[in-house]
């Protein structure tokens, strides 16, 4: 098989999965596909590269990872003035649930490390130990951001699950 071939079976095995995973980690579809774009752009760039990785699912997310932790920092310098001038990020994507929609909005009112590490543990299912090597940062630091960004999100999901059930029993 070539390596365009190649690169073509994994993209239509892991687009969508990839760009929820991101979605959930940036909170805007748009910057969610163009990251997995740009790594899967990456791929076909470099193909023999690409053809020597173990894992091209874990290596197409730690690239769409990057270009998206590149754009946050970015745009964190920016982000006090734009935040009032641009409309609310883009949050529905086709074939998602309310759920995992509202699940979306609690991770963006997370600090980005902690949104990060949930997303990669309980969305993408990483174990910690591969997430802190992805992320460059000590197993401890994973740990609390897990435990710091679960503890801010806790009461975000219960407003939604109430909410919920209000408007079911109306």
């Amino acid at each position: 098989m070539g390596g365009q071939e190649r690169v073509r079976e994994i993209y239509d095995g892991c687009y969508r999965r990839l760009v929820g995973q991101l979605f959930a980690i940036c909170g805007s579809l748009t910057e969610a596909e163009d990251a997995v774009q740009e790594a899967f752009v990456r791929a076909v760039e470099r193909p023999r590269r690409f053809a020597q990785v173990d894992n091209p699912e874990a290596w197409l997310r730690t690239v769409a990872l990057n270009v998206v932790r590149t754009r946050y920092r970015r745009a964190s310098r920016f982000r006090g003035r734009l935040a009032e001038a641009m409309p609310p990020p883009n949050t529905q994507l086709p074939g998602l649930s309310a759920d995992h929609v509202a699940l979306v909005d609690g991770l963006r009112q997370l600090p980005y490390e902690q949104r990060e590490a949930i997303t990669l543990h309980h969305v993408a299912d990483l174990p910690v130990r591969e997430i802190a090597a992805m992320l460059g940062v000590p197993e401890g630091t994973v740990k609390a951001r897990l435990s710091r960004g679960r503890a801010r999100l806790a009461p975000l999901v219960h407003e939604f699950v109430d909410d919920a059930e209000e408007v079911g029993h109306v």
